[in-house]
């Protein structure tokens, strides 16, 4: 721990310059006097560090001394991969591993590059999870990760709405969507994804196995989010609507549902009107989708929704008609 800790901070000294101990403490995650220890360790071992006290001082290495510990271990060219996502990096086990390796990459470049890089991280940040959004607690995600990582089997108990499996899982892969975490696993002969949090208990076994080839984690998850995209809209209405107004389609409903709808759509009749079929997972969903757009648009059929938005707009009437 501590031989990284020094690595660390010679790298920090390299790529910032001269810097203030408490910065660096902070930096590291240790006490002041903690980093003046390190600090006389490193001269111990030949490196050409010193500090100044008062105003403007810091810690500082002789000019034009250069580290050669620039290379990335697996681990580090690893966590490269997440560096615009160092939560992700964190959760996965990786956030000081990632760091040191920002660090070592920031070393080895030039001056003017070094700077630019910089620049950039601090002014620009990716937040990924949406508005409101509590992320899962997922307290088995490192054993997960770990499994994957090494190829290794997983014994998991998975929690559904109603019931508790289990399941031997081939971990094939981890995708962070919208702050929430999915295993793409295998089991058996079928891939499919599990949510993370609901994952009550994962215990790596004995046994590894070989990861299929022509396995694509991006396309697989892409080809799957579709699935079940598309498999949520279970309802179909279909609808007139103003030519002038289709394009409001899209603020309250799915951006599945409304391409299947535009899909749909025919030409303008003589009025103006668009017909189009709306899909939806509920008729309850759907009346909400399309309530926004008013006297604008008209439910053709089923006569269920059709009863659903008469009910609402002569509720909505009585209660303003009071007024």
């Amino acid at each position: 721990m501590r031989a990284s800790r020094l690595v660390q901070l010679l790298l920090l000294l390299q790529t910032r310059g001269r810097t203030t101990a408490p910065e660096l403490a902070k930096e590291l995650e240790v006490s002041v006097r903690t980093v003046y220890r390190d600090v006389d360790a490193l001269s111990a071992a030949g490196v050409p560090v010193y500090s100044e006290p008062g105003r403007g001082g810091g810690v500082q290495l002789v000019d034009g001394y250069r580290t050669r510990l620039t290379g990335l271990t697996t681990e580090e060219a690893d966590a490269v991969l997440l560096a615009g996502l160092p939560s992700a990096a964190a959760d996965l086990g990786l956030g000081t591993v990632l760091a040191t390796a920002q660090l070592k990459v920031l070393a080895a470049l030039p001056p003017e590059l070094r700077g630019r890089a910089t620049r950039i991280a601090e002014r620009v940040h990716v937040d990924a999870p949406g508005w409101f959004h509590r992320p899962d607690e997922t307290p088995t995600l490192a054993t997960v990760a770990d499994a994957l990582w090494h190829d290794r089997r997983l014994h998991v108990r998975y929690g559904r709405k109603d019931e508790v499996v289990e399941r031997y899982l081939d971990p094939l892969g981890l995708v962070l969507k919208a702050g929430t975490w999915y295993l793409v696993a295998r089991g058996g002969s079928a891939v499919r994804s599990y949510r993370v949090g609901r994952i009550l208990a994962a215990e790596p076994t004995v046994e590894t196995f070989v990861r299929p080839a022509d396995f694509d984690l991006r396309a697989h998850w892409s080809d799957a989010a579709d699935d079940f995209a598309h498999s949520m809209l279970r309802v179909r209405a279909r609808c007139r609507i103003a030519a002038t107004h289709l394009r409001l389609l899209r603020l309250m409903n799915d951006p599945v549902a409304v391409a299947e709808a535009m899909a749909s759509a025919g030409p303008p009749d003589a009025e103006g009107w668009v017909e189009v079929v709306v899909p939806s997972e509920s008729y309850e969903v759907l009346a909400h989708g399309i309530l926004p757009l008013g006297e604008f648009l008209e439910v053709l059929e089923p006569a269920e929704l059709r009863a659903r938005l008469a009910a609402t707009a002569a509720a909505m009437h009585a209660r303003y008609a009071r007024a």
